[in-house]
């Protein structure tokens, strides 16, 4: 059993045509439900269709009504919510920068249905374009079918879809990222750049840029982030930006400390730690410690002779472990990390374990989430974990086989 661990020998292809298929036609199936039994806005419990965009829909017509400050303040947001969807309607807390009431206030010219079909459907594209673009790095020629069912079956698209969240943006912004570093980073600052509505990620990316090296795309990124704060205070005012300043103490202690959210939605070190019993000391410390190891083992890998896939799938894994506050949503970031180190074993070989941890880490988001809430077992963080000690290790036996013989990440973009 161990052997066949390592070496990934189960995963044949026979298992790689029929497990992604099966996944997929459980997503559909899923999708197919409720939005059969759905009535307009609602699902058949009740809740709006794609939970958390109906926030973000509502922030932006609280922003298209001229109250960009409004979302920050919850109970003003909460209001505008059950306005909007009814008295006992969900409602969530906006954690978003001012930047991220851009796309919001664009899509609430629309109405509610179609804002949120356009918002999933063209961050879907995007992220399967990404994907695409990646794989085809591969040495080793990969059929586009192939790619797309794998993407579309990884379980995290279906939680994405689920809450209307912006997973696909992230991991295309990633993807894209990644692949313009090298010979465009103009273009890769641009897109890390925008990623700064996910604050809580912006520790491990600069990072890895710095100890790499890539200064311009750093400097394009700067420059992208002023110019977007610029945009931002000439467009929403300084307003938001204090309530959003003001607002961080109670996202601080709602959101991540006391899990409003739910802990066994977040995937984070932390709210393992909450999770398996700690109190929020403990858990702090515990965070602090993973993110300590977690940057070290990442600036040595960004350090060393690694295959330029490797470190970049390093570095998306260690930003969801140097964070506190990561869910199971997020976690389709993840899959531009699985083609980069996908493309580079298609090519080279898989080190020990990776394609058990990968398959492992492709299944996790669809089961992250009921197994923390019946077991308490933060399996999440756990997973997330060991796939980037694996990154590491491997990149690091591969140095002492392949001296000198990584490959640069060949941009198709």
């Amino acid at each position: 059993m161990w052997e066949k661990l390592r070496s990934g020998d189960w995963l044949d292809a026979e298992r790689l045509r029929v497990y992604p298929a099966m996944l997929l036609l459980l997503a559909i199936g899923c999708i197919a439900a409720v939005l059969m039994t759905a009535n307009g806005r609602f699902d058949v419990n009740g809740h709006p269709l794609g939970t958390d965009f109906s926030q973000v829909w509502v922030a932006g017509l609280e922003t298209l009504r001229g109250h960009p400050e409004a979302p920050f303040d919850l109970e003003r947001h909460i209001a505008a919510q059950r306005a909007e969807f009814g008295a006992d309607s969900d409602v969530f807390g906006w954690h978003y920068p001012p930047y991220f009431l851009a796309p919001a206030a664009a899509l609430a010219h629309l109405p509610y249905l179609e804002a949120l079909a356009l918002w999933q459907m063209a961050t879907l594209a995007l992220y399967l374009v990404a994907l695409l673009a990646l794989m085809r790095c591969a040495a080793t020629n990969v059929e586009g079918w192939r790619v797309v069912l794998l993407a579309l079956a990884f379980p995290a698209v279906l939680v994405n879809l689920g809450h209307g969240q912006n997973g696909f943006l992230t991991a295309a912004l990633l993807g894209f990222g990644f692949l313009a570093l090298e010979r465009r980073p103009a273009l890769a600052g641009l897109a890390f750049a925008l990623l700064a509505y996910k604050p809580q990620f912006a520790l491990a990316l600069p990072v890895a840029l710095m100890v790499g090296g890539h200064w311009r795309a750093l400097a394009f990124a700067a420059a992208a982030l002023a110019v977007m704060t610029l945009a931002s205070l000439s467009l929403f005012g300084a307003e938001s930006w204090v309530a959003f300043a003001q607002n961080l103490d109670v996202t601080r202690d709602l959101v991540v400390e006391r899990g409003a959210a739910g802990l066994p939605k977040i995937q984070s070190v932390f709210a393992a730690a909450r999770l398996l019993g700690a109190d929020i000391s403990t858990a702090y410390a515990a965070q602090t410690l993973v993110t300590a190891t977690t940057l070290a083992a990442l600036v040595w890998l960004w350090r060393s002779g690694a295959d330029d896939r490797a470190k970049a799938a390093g570095a998306i894994v260690a930003t969801f472990l140097t964070t506190p506050y990561c869910l199971d949503y997020d976690m389709t970031a993840l899959a531009p990390a699985f083609a980069l180190l996908a493309s580079l074993g298609l090519e080279r070989g898989f080190g020990p374990y990776m394609k058990s941890a990968l398959a492992a880490a492709f299944v996790i988001p669809l089961a992250a989430r009921p197994i923390a809430t019946a077991l308490s077992l933060p399996l999440g963080a756990i997973t997330l974990a060991t796939l980037f000690a694996l990154i590491v290790s491997n990149a690091r036996d591969a140095c002492f086989r392949h001296a000198g013989a990584a490959a640069p990440l060949r941009s198709t973009l």
